[in-house]
């Protein structure tokens, strides 16, 4: 049976980081057996799901390059068929009608409670007589799980696991109201959807030994099941925003490119020896839950970062030149005139860089009206004898070449001629272009910035 899988989130929130390495892992094992990767947005709680939720869901899922490979499903559409399903249950009597009241269940609860025992149902109307029904109560339908035996989960991370069926009560499928419960409708979808390989996280371990039931209460073939480890925060406690982003298109914000969050989330609880850098294509190849640990993974941020440098070297620059006019003119700047500028000192500038927020503030230089605001050390090295030597250099650069090669040559001759270190001309002449102590080399600068441009800086500086 070819391998079809899904990525199933609730609506109810953003894509949290945790969520999208599940889809991630399910996307690289659909890929790798050649099969279909699906999503399914589980929107069945009314109150808390919203469309805003369900679109940036998507977003951040076509951000990473995880968009489904057939439209979207919505659970909210098919809950005629998950009561079509549920009475079916009770037509082969794997399943009854419950007419226990809220006061009822709660009088339950507090007594198991009150005795030491787990707060379950206690099935008092699993085989009761239809001729006890009370009038005006609308009644849930229930499961009628097996008492006897186990129900067991070969598991393809966490290996073979068990569970007493006396620890599993007869839960409820569908409600008072006709509407399904999230544990009955997931296994409904997953059927219909005919997927061969549920791939989550471990929180829902404790679900799949319940939606196994209803499989086998329906004679359904189960998909083979496999729970990762979740992600932890770097104190080993769980994710969250304490310990920073937790949501994708935070990421995404904060100036991660997909493909490094796409390789961060890949090596986070998998492995393949010693690789550590993964484009999309070798992921695919090599990805498969062999190589999934056992043991909750944890978020480190630094390391994330230095991986976002490696693939911020690696990408195109054009790409990025437009990754940087879009943050710039976000910051209320104007960069569209100065592009060119950009383009043309984006191979510098990306070297130092570790996100696009970074890349975009050390570009934005150029297209900074003047006045420059002039950061403390710059100011500094605004002294009345750099402001002289910055008259001579705009002198020595009025008939250069405005190329890398021939600036680097003028300023060397300059500063020969002149007693100084290039160091020492180079400094003051940044401070007097960019405002900041560091930049892109200072002939590439020059350059990029143009003649006229320079000129008119150095200029405003030495006055």
């Amino acid at each position: 049976m070819p391998v079809r899988t899904r990525f199933a989130p609730s609506p109810t929130g953003l894509l949290h980081i945790g969520s999208a390495r599940s889809a991630l892992f399910n996307y690289l094992f659909s890929r790798h057996h050649g099969g279909t990767y699906l999503v399914r947005i589980e929107d069945t709680d009314r109150e808390r799901s919203t469309e805003a939720f369900t679109q940036a869901i998507l977003d951040g899922l076509a951000w990473l390059g995880l968009s489904p490979d057939e439209p979207p499903v919505f659970q909210s559409t098919r809950e005629a068929r998950h009561a079509e399903v549920a009475r079916a249950m009770l037509a082969r009597g794997r399943a009854y009608y419950c007419y226990c009241t809220a006061d009822e269940l709660k009088a339950m609860r507090e007594q198991a409670v009150a005795e030491g025992r787990p707060p379950r149902y206690d099935g008092r109307w699993r085989d009761r007589d239809p001729a006890e029904v009370p009038p005006n109560v609308p009644p849930v339908i229930r499961l009628k799980a097996p008492r006897e035996g186990e129900t067991v989960v070969q598991d393809l991370i966490q290996g073979e696991v068990r569970v007493r069926n006396t620890e599993l009560d007869d839960m409820i499928i569908l409600r008072s109201d006709g509407t399904p419960t999230y544990l009955h409708a997931v296994v409904v979808d997953d059927h219909d959807m005919a997927i061969t390989h549920v791939i989550r996280g471990d929180d829902h371990l404790t679900n799949t030994f319940r939606q196994i039931q209803v499989y086998e209460a329906m004679g359904w073939e189960q998909p083979r099941f496999a729970h990762m480890p979740l992600i932890h925060g770097a104190d080993g406690a769980k994710l969250s925003k304490r310990h920073g982003a937790v949501n994708l298109l935070d990421f995404r914000d904060q100036g991660y490119l997909p493909e490094a969050v796409f390789n961060y989330l890949l090596r986070l609880g998998w492995g393949h020896g010693d690789a550590e850098i993964l484009d999309r294509e070798e992921a695919i190849r090599l990805f498969d839950l062999d190589g999934v640990g056992r043991s909750p993974s944890r978020m480190d941020y630094v390391k994330l970062t230095q991986l976002n440098g490696v693939w911020l070297r690696r990408a195109d620059d054009d790409r990025l030149t437009r990754e940087v006019v879009q943050r710039l003119e976000a910051a209320g700047l104007e960069p569209a005139p100065a592009a060119d500028r950009i383009r043309m000192l984006m191979p510098a500038l990306k070297e130092r860089a570790k996100t696009l927020v970074e890349l975009a503030e050390s570009a934005a230089f150029l297209v900074r009206r003047m006045p420059l605001e002039f950061e403390p050390k710059a100011q500094a090295l605004l002294t009345p004898d750099n402001k002289t030597m910055l008259q001579q250099v705009s002198d020595a650069l009025q008939d250069a070449d405005f190329t890398p090669p021939a600036l680097d040559a003028t300023l060397r001759r300059y500063a020969e001629q002149a007693g100084r270190k290039l160091g020492q001309v180079a400094q003051p002449l940044r401070a007097a272009l960019t405002g900041s102590t560091t930049s892109p080399p200072i002939d590439q600068t020059l350059a990029a910035l143009g003649r006229d441009e320079a000129l008119a800086r150095i200029a405003r500086a030495a006055a």
